[in-house]
């Protein structure tokens, strides 16, 4: 337990003064509240002038000192850091975030924009625009093989769920982001990393856990937490006064975030959960009531879990998923609404389309039901749970993900093979599914007579099986 280091002089509870931080008015308030005994030998030469206030530090084991509130500094800076690699995509957030860095950090800005498969207009002229933001430089990686390979398909194979709807879409990209974030800052030699995520969400979780998995020594600035800005108008006023190039408008939209596994859709109408969702805010898929009176069927060819093929035609992770994305968006596949829990404990509402995640999720799991016995299927299915709750949280590099990552790799050894899905207006069949380690077996399971199951065998199962309920009966009645 950190205790408080205590300075030589009696302590009154200071009353609030003008001059004093809003932030150390409010810690005072909450330790007096807490232990009003503990300040007795807390000294009280706080001095409150020129924009100085005394800190109160934590003193922790190792007798190194912690700051509980960081002093302002005569010059205005919250602090001062050399260069901050800021997670940038070009829009209203983000860019004004590059002026408020140098602002209050005195710092060298170095934006990093990764293509997850956003789409090509997102990226286009950024770089002109993150310089004219005030940023030294703009980074771009194609993230795009290695996020399907290594982050969408694991969590396929898994059968990652969360909360019986969402297929993590967002929540698979913040690690592999964060991840090249990392990356980017030890190549320009940054020594902090920032993001745009606001302070009710769940990204800003993601995006930290990741940073402190991978370089628990850099500086992390969450500008969402600090800043005075408090929505979208301040945005755009502060983005007017630093000549801060975003095209934009104060009428509200949605809130949008895209990738090659899905688009999500928040905000504007859809902060009522009674509201339905307007025609025209789908963007990935047409409304199934449009989409073709003729089926389309697809053959989906799956190694060890893992898709590989569309209708016979092998293709890397990324372009595999780019064709079912376009496959399936025209028959109106994979559109849910769901109001979700947040990690930071509110609920909210959110429309997404992910209509190649929908045909691939099903089909590996139902080729899964060939493949792998009841016992298994069932465990699967449990730690299936965890691990969407695990991605959905921000740790994906924690080692029970991993480790859980190790046992549904093993498992699915076998589930290689075949399944053929039907697609019509919304809709996902499976018509026919085949692989070369079914334990399905026709001479088995057939009506026929049959070798291997005799059916006078099953008389005796019973008795055994049904032994317990039988005794139970047995009390209840009296016999």
């Amino acid at each position: 337990m950190a205790q408080l280091k205590t300075f030589p002089s009696s302590y009154a509870y200071p009353a609030t003064s003008p001059s004093l931080h809003r932030t150390e008015q409010v810690l005072h308030r909450q330790l007096w509240k807490a232990n009003p005994s503990s300040f007795k030998k807390l000294g009280t030469r706080t001095t409150i002038g020129a924009g100085t206030f005394q800190v109160i530090r934590a003193v922790v084991r190792n007798d190194t000192e912690t700051e509980i509130s960081e002093s302002k500094k005569v010059s205005g800076l919250r602090g001062k850091l050399n260069k901050v690699v800021l997670a940038y995509s070009g829009g209203l957030d983000t860019s004004v975030i590059v002026p408020w860095l140098r602002e209050n950090y005195g710092c060298d800005v170095v934006c990093f924009t990764a293509d997850v498969g956003q789409g090509i207009k997102e990226l286009d002229g950024l770089e002109a625009k993150a310089k004219a933001s005030g940023a030294s430089q703009l980074v771009v990686k194609d993230l795009r093989e290695e996020f399907v390979s290594d982050y969408i398909f694991p969590c396929l194979r898994a059968g990652a769920v969360y909360e019986r709807k969402y297929l993590l879409g967002t929540s698979m990209a913040r690690p592999v982001i964060a991840k090249a974030m990392v990356d980017v800052a030890k190549e320009v030699g940054a020594d902090a990393v920032s993001h745009g995520c606001t302070g009710k969400g769940n990204d800003q979780v993601r995006f930290e856990l990741t940073f402190f998995a991978l370089n628990p020594k850099l500086n992390v600035v969450a500008p969402w937490r600090e800043w005075d800005i408090t929505g979208r108008e301040d945005a755009i006023e502060y983005a007017k006064k630093h000549n801060v190039p975003v095209p934009v408008t104060k009428k509200s939209i949605y809130s949008r975030d895209r990738n090659l596994w899905h688009l999500s859709h928040e905000g504007d109408i859809l902060e009522d959960p009674a509201n339905e969702p307007k025609k025209d805010m789908y963007m990935m898929s047409v409304d199934p009531e449009d989409a073709p009176s003729q089926a389309e069927y697809v053959e989906i060819g799956i190694e060890s879990g893992l898709p590989v093929s569309v209708d016979g035609k092998r293709l890397s992770p990324a372009s595999l998923l780019a064709e079912l994305n376009e496959v399936g968006g025209r028959h109106g596949i994979g559109r849910i609404d769901m109001v979700e829990n947040r990690l930071v404990g509110m609920k909210s509402r959110g429309v997404y389309e992910t209509p190649g995640g929908t045909i691939l999720f099903t089909a590996v799991r139902e080729l899964e039901s060939l493949t792998l016995d009841r016992e298994t299927i069932q465990v699967k299915d449990s730690l299936a749970l965890k691990y969407a709750e695990l991605v959905y949280a921000g740790r994906w590099f924690d080692p029970l993900r991993e480790s859980m990552d190790a046992f549904m790799q093993k498992i699915t050894e076998t589930t290689s093979g075949s399944v053929t899905l039907k697609l019509y207006k919304g809709s996902v069949t499976v018509t026919g599914r085949k692989s070369p380690f079914s334990l399905y077996r026709q001479d088995i399971s057939s009506f026929e007579s049959g070798q291997i199951y005799d059916q006078a065998d099953a008389a005796g199962f019973i008795r055994l099986y049904g032994l317990p309920m039988r005794v139970r009966a047995m009390l209840e009645q009296g016999i």
